[in-house]
């Protein structure tokens, strides 16, 4: 029995949890106060990882990727703001650009991470990400790129659409149905899932709505967001990233 129980019950629930890496989003438009930097995430994803049996690591952005790719058990890449275009578009469309701070910290993880092996899931921003890392491309702007795709960002509390989920995929294995329905919450799509990647789930109108790994046991990224939807396609999404942490 430890000597101290009291102090010690951090550390052994710690041992006990799969630690779930969350990296924090970087505001440096000091859209709060001047001059002033935040950190910020919203306080459901690691909500949802405890709720599933995890212990969320929220990871800041100016940290070592390649230390907390060795601390962690699984990474959670939240959603965030824009992945700006290589190319400008029209005057008419506006983008929230990523950080480049925050792009480098993430995507040096990302990568460290996978080269670690974990499971990893990427949500909105997070997804697309995933689809960058494998040498992917994106559609920037839904509208411009893809004028004949219905309206993807649909209101928060109330916006669902169905999707189509291939059979043969992690993600049917997750969601155990081929069709659901999820939140959209996104102007930028992914084209193409890059190398080593698959698409898992599309929209009727075609826009891709999940990718994943072909040779890793958990590698997924989703259009939606499974922490704010319940059932299989939401908070079981959470809970499977969670047990894959656990089987390591």
């Amino acid at each position: 029995m430890p000597e101290h129980p009291a102090r010690d019950t951090p550390r052994i629930l710690e041992a006990m949890l799969p630690l779930i890496g969350i990296p924090l989003s970087l505001d440096d438009r000091e859209r709060w106060r001047p001059g002033r930097r935040y950190l910020y995430l919203d306080e459901l994803y690691p909500r949802a990882v405890e709720k599933a049996g995890g212990l969320p690591v929220l990871l800041p952005a100016h940290g070592n990727p390649r230390e907390w790719a060795d601390r962690i058990d699984a990474l959670l890449i939240p959603g965030g703001d824009d992945l700006l275009p290589p190319s400008p578009y029209p005057e008419s469309v506006s983008f929230t650009p990523t950080p480049q701070a925050q792009l480098r910290f993430d995507r040096a993880l990302l990568k460290a991470s996978l080269e670690q092996n974990r499971p990893a899931l990427g949500i909105c921003y997070g997804a697309q990400l995933l689809a960058l890392h494998h040498s992917g491309q994106l559609h920037h702007h839904i509208p411009s790129d893809l004028p004949d795709a219905n309206d993807h960002q649909l209101p928060e509390t109330e916006g669902r659409h169905p999707i189509q989920i291939e059979p043969e995929s992690r993600l049917k294995e997750v969601v155990e149905s081929e069709t659901t329905s999820v939140n959209s919450l996104h102007q930028q799509a992914i084209a193409n899932p890059g190398r080593g990647m698959k698409v898992s789930a599309r929209a009727p109108d075609g826009v891709v709505e999940a990718i994943e790994a072909i040779d890793r046991p958990f590698v997924l990224g989703v259009q939606w967001h499974p922490e704010r939807l319940p059932g299989a396609a939401g908070q079981g999404l959470i809970q499977a990233l969670v047990s894959a942490a656990r089987r390591g």
